[in-house]
């Protein structure tokens, strides 16, 4: 019994050690230089993120519309697909 007491006691120890010399490390993290080509840091008032700054609409569609219409009929075909596929089952376990 006393062994395993000295196993807890040597294991508390070393997560202890571990969380003390770990906490000096995000104070040295936050004040690091930065590389030269990083962009500055913004001085917020409120600190908050800008989240209602919205980017502006494309100019161009991500998709063209006949790529678009085309895999929007492929995905209707999956869905009747499927749709007979449970029926047939349906129908199978019903006899």
């Amino acid at each position: 019994m006393p062994i395993d007491r000295m196993n807890r006691g040597l294991a508390a120890a070393a997560l202890l050690a571990s969380m003390l010399a770990l906490s000096g490390c995000s104070s040295t993290i936050a004040d690091m230089a930065m590389p030269a080509d990083a962009p500055a840091r913004q001085k917020d008032a409120n600190g908050y993120l800008p989240v209602h700054d919205i980017p502006p609409d494309r100019a161009d569609p991500t998709i063209k519309p006949a790529d678009q219409a085309k895999i929007e009929q492929e995905l209707v075909a999956a869905r009747d697909r499927q749709a007979q596929a449970q029926a047939a089952t349906a129908a199978q376990s019903g006899k």
